[in-house]
């Protein structure tokens, strides 16, 4: 524990509460309104909070050589969590595009008008 400060700890266990109210809250708002999209994107913010759990694990043990392993799951966990976050946010992107299109798109009877 003494290979951060105090206030580095603070930072780092609020960041994970963080990450996991907003997975949480994602979720029941995409249940709230029907949403799957916001469900993926809560789903893909999972391999972003492994990631955190691994760094603050292995600095809860003063960066210990023989959990060294650790790092590698932490970096592998953000290049996995980035690509599906950047995932995430295209379906729920294309989903957004497609109900303002279907919300504007002309009826037939208002094409024969």
């Amino acid at each position: 524990m003494h290979a951060l400060s105090l206030g580095t700890w603070w930072i780092h266990v609020a960041s994970v509460l963080e990450w996991i109210l907003a997975i949480a809250l994602f979720s029941r708002q995409a249940l709230r309104e029907g949403q799957p999209a916001l469900r993926w994107l809560a789903l893909a913010m999972t391999p972003a909070l492994v990631s955190a759990m691994a760094a603050c694990t292995w600095h809860l043990f003063d960066n210990a050589e023989a959990l060294r392993g650790l790092v590698v799951l932490q970096a592998a966990c953000t290049t996995f969590g980035n690509v599906c976050l950047a995932a995430a946010a295209w379906i729920v992107l294309k989903r957004e595009t497609q109900d303002n299109v279907s919300l504007h798109s002309p009826t037939d009877q208002e094409l024969e008008a």
